[in-house]
């Protein structure tokens, strides 16, 4: 078996779950091919094999059977960007704080290998979301897992989007912007701005505003076979538009059109893992702090 690693930040913290990570890699003698910026990063790091490296999505389709997101639910937002369409199965190693996507914990590490290498596990398929503007923002990353985002910038005054429903006008949001989020990133920036959570599968998007000046406007769950577009006022200086964590300036009377991508991610997930073990025990569900 084949295993890409990748990863963005790198640090003494996390170094000992890392080696040990890669201890168990090797022990298994499972090929390794590393992100090449990441590998230089993992200089403390001692290797007993040699590994080689990759540098674009088209190096790992050709190259990985599985990758593992080292890091964060960031780094493995990071991680779909090189995936991409290329159907490889991605398995978050969550070396960062909260980790809703990113599921295994760093003391799982011996099991979700064995399992991995068993093909114990099963495969859950989540939607992306796909961004199409007339001058083509993202170029060839134009898909989210989690949202897509418009937000104001370099003002303290709020923009307003004008947000279309199959064509149909829904509103025009007075906020400090406006979240469409998929079900995956419902858990994300959409929940700390009051939206629901929305179980992967339900083939469902979210638009969920950020501090709308109009408190009767709530947000709201329509079907992912929809399409979304939404426009920044004429009258609104710039403002960003975010796919996750990268984001692009725009003007204003831009239209942007949001649906669902043609093709999903990959996640791995094992046996005592699911959608709604993680969030009852992220967000502590039924715990009882005073005991």
């Amino acid at each position: 078996m084949k295993i890409a690693l990748f990863g963005t930040t790198f640090n003494e913290a996390k170094a000992v779950y890392v080696q040990h990570l890669i201890n168990k890699l090797e022990q298994e003698n499972v090929d390794l091919i590393i992100e090449s910026q990441f590998s230089e990063l993992l200089n403390d790091i001692k290797f007993k094999n040699e590994y080689s490296t990759f540098d674009t999505p088209q190096e790992l389709k050709e190259n990985a059977d599985i990758i593992l997101s080292i890091g964060g639910d960031g780094t493995l937002l990071a991680t779909i960007t090189l995936v991409r369409d290329s159907g490889i199965p991605v398995l978050g190693i969550n070396t960062g704080t909260l980790g809703f996507i990113s599921s295994v914990s760093t003391d799982q590490i011996e099991y979700a290998i064995n399992h991995l290498l068993k093909g114990d596990y099963t495969i859950k398929y989540r939607t992306l979301l796909q961004l199409n503007s007339e001058n083509n923002l993202f170029g060839d990353t134009n898909f989210a897992l989690n949202e897509v985002t418009v937000l104001k910038k370099d003002t303290s005054s709020m923009i307003r989007v004008h947000a279309y429903l199959d064509d149909e006008f829904i509103n025009t949001y007075w906020a400090d912007g406006l979240i469409i989020s998929s079900p995956t990133g419902s858990t994300g920036y959409s929940l700390s701005c009051g939206g629901p959570i929305v179980l992967p599968g339900t083939n469902n998007f979210i638009i969920t505003p950020i501090a709308p000046h109009n408190l009767n406007v709530r947000p709201i769950i329509v079907s992912d076979k929809s399409k979304i577009t939404l426009k920044v006022s004429e009258k609104d200086d710039l403002a960003l538009v975010a796919l996750d964590s990268r984001s692009r300036a725009i003007g204003p009377g831009l239209e942007l059109t949001i649906k669902k991508a043609q093709y999903k991610v990959k996640l791995i997930q094992f046996e005592k893992q699911s959608f709604i073990s993680t969030i009852r025990e992220k967000l502590m569900w039924g715990k009882d702090k005073r005991n």
